[in-house]
């Protein structure tokens, strides 16, 4: 925790280079505006690589190698990845919701990281709080994107997006994972959830180099 407000991962916390957080109903929008990078999430597979805080248009995952920057995006149900490459010292922090996870957007991100000179191997991924296959139940529409992460219960598929993404990072070459486990529909005194309460309220996630 950081504040008693801010999740954090085991995994990503061993690493004394970066800092990052997973936000809850409580975080006061916790990243400072003059050093942070966002974007105009439109649940796409576009990743945006930055160097200077300020709103980069649209898209779904921020990267950089820019020491105090933060790469924030927010969630309200979504599944926030957040990705750290200890030998380049690079991060991305992802937004995927269904439509972004089944677009592959984690794998997408992953391909531009490996692209500017990451290595597989070396990358380490945090899966952040967000609705679990207990609370997500789907249409047909949306069940026949998720084959092998759909769950078969009545009246409703569900679909477990965390697995979904979790899968994405293995097959990306990502060995180090650390899922939180959290869903923000079952947990109302700690998140938002947009399908839980119809409201605005969003979490902030968030990762920098220091």
């Amino acid at each position: 925790m950081v504040s008693g407000v801010v999740l954090t991962s085991e995994l990503l916390e061993r690493e004394t280079w970066l800092e990052h957080g997973f936000g809850t109903r409580h975080d006061g929008a916790w990243t400072p505006d003059a050093s942070t990078a966002r974007l105009k999430q439109t649940h796409s597979a576009t990743s945006v690589s930055t160097f200077a805080p300020g709103h980069f248009g649209e898209g779904d995952a921020l990267l950089s190698t820019q020491q105090g920057l933060w790469l924030e995006i927010r969630t309200a149900d979504c599944v926030p990845v957040l990705i750290a490459d200890p030998v380049r010292r690079a991060v991305a922090a992802i937004h995927a919701g269904w439509r972004g996870t089944a677009a592959r957007i984690v794998a997408e991100a992953i391909e531009q990281l490996v692209d500017a000179g990451s290595r597989r191997a070396d990358l380490l991924a945090a899966i952040g709080p967000s609705i679990g296959a207990c609370c997500f139940e789907v249409g047909k529409n949306v069940a026949d994107h998720f084959p092998d992460d759909r769950i078969h219960r009545d009246p409703r598929p569900h679909v477990d997006l965390i697995e979904a993404n979790r899968r994405q990072l293995i097959g990306a070459g990502v060995q180090r994972i650390d899922a939180l486990g959290r869903c923000t529909h079952c947990d109302a005194e700690t998140f938002h959830s947009f399908r839980r309460d119809k409201g605005d309220g969003r979490m902030v996630n968030a990762i920098r180099v220091r």
